[in-house]
């Protein structure tokens, strides 16, 4: 599916997805990412089995308000002892399918929100 650009057109936006794959500012990605308003780079699990703790308190550093977890086709919810380090901090994580993660990954950027999206392709 092709998505639309906002007006924030210095920001990263999703501008598709399909099967296996995300598109930021029209690059195809074919692997798991984590993708923030400035910086896109690739991401360590391949699978949402392979999720691991450190996989979510390493995102501390990037200081966001909310984590998106795209977990592709359907959702998928990882075990709470997983995402400890985020929710003790007061960093909200939302796991969604991955088209609804480039939808309000989009919307949030363009409202300057401080949010990480984390891409699982499989």
């Amino acid at each position: 599916m092709k998505l639309h650009r906002t007006t924030a057109t210095h920001l990263n936006q999703f501008t598709g997805y399909g099967e296996g794959y995300v598109m930021v500012n029209e690059e195809r990605f074919d692997g798991s990412l984590i993708v923030t308003p400035t910086e896109v780079r690739e991401w360590r699990p391949a699978r949402f089995e392979d999720l691991q703790e450190d996989d979510f308190a390493s995102l501390l550093a990037l200081a966001p308000e909310l984590v998106l977890l795209g977990t592709g086709k359907r959702i998928r919810f990882p075990h709470p002892r997983l995402s400890r380090d985020l929710a003790a901090a007061h960093v909200g994580l939302d796991a969604m399918d991955t088209g609804a993660l480039c939808r309000t990954f989009n919307i949030l950027t363009a409202e300057e929100r401080k949010v990480v999206a984390l891409v699982l392709m499989a």
